[in-house]
């Protein structure tokens, strides 16, 4: 294992922008949005979450360069089902940016949960991806845009399954503990 020496690549603008969603009751976002979260205001908590989060990214993920930002930007929306999270960073650097945005997407989306956990521990945090890059040897990437489908219903845990016990189980019965 190592880190890619990247000392030789031309320092080049860089951009990455990243997303996450946030499902959630729909009166924990109107409590969101109307500033009465006990805690504070989770919008601007969110925004100087992802902000210092993409500055820590190397602390994080193991063999990330560390790099000089130019810029973070996290903007938090409403949805219908709660909120959309997009970080956009940049730099001029040898090596991208991705990692950080994505990074900064997570912190920003686990600062709404931890303040908003006391009143809806059930808020589900997805779809965190990287949307956009730009710059480099690789040029562009851009997602494709998806048709619009439902979020999948969630698994039922519990019960029993076929063939009985869990496989886990299975395994520690074999190896005898």
């Amino acid at each position: 294992m190592k880190m890619v020496d990247v000392g030789d690549k031309p320092r080049t603008e860089r951009v990455a922008v990243a997303t996450a969603r946030l499902r959630m009751l729909p009166a924990t976002r109107e409590r969101i949005l109307a500033g009465k979260v006990e805690k504070g205001d989770v919008l601007a908590a969110a925004r100087l979450a992802g902000i210092m989060a993409a500055k820590r990214t190397p602390d994080f993920v193991p063999l990330c360069h560390p790099i000089a930002l130019a810029g973070v930007e996290v903007t938090l929306t409403p949805e219908e089902a709660g909120l959309s999270v997009r970080v956009q960073v940049k730099t001029v650097d040898r090596t991208g940016v991705e990692m950080e945005a994505l990074t900064a997407a997570c912190a920003a989306a686990l600062t709404v949960y931890d303040m908003c956990k006391s009143v809806d521990r059930g808020m589900v945090l997805e779809a965190v991806q990287l949307e956009h890059k730009a710059g480099g040897r690789s040029g562009t990437w851009q997602r494709e845009a998806e048709a619009p489908s439902e979020t999948p219903a969630p698994r039922v845990r519990g019960g029993k399954r076929k063939g009985g016990a869990r496989p886990s189980s299975r395994k520690r019965a074999k190896r005898g503990g």
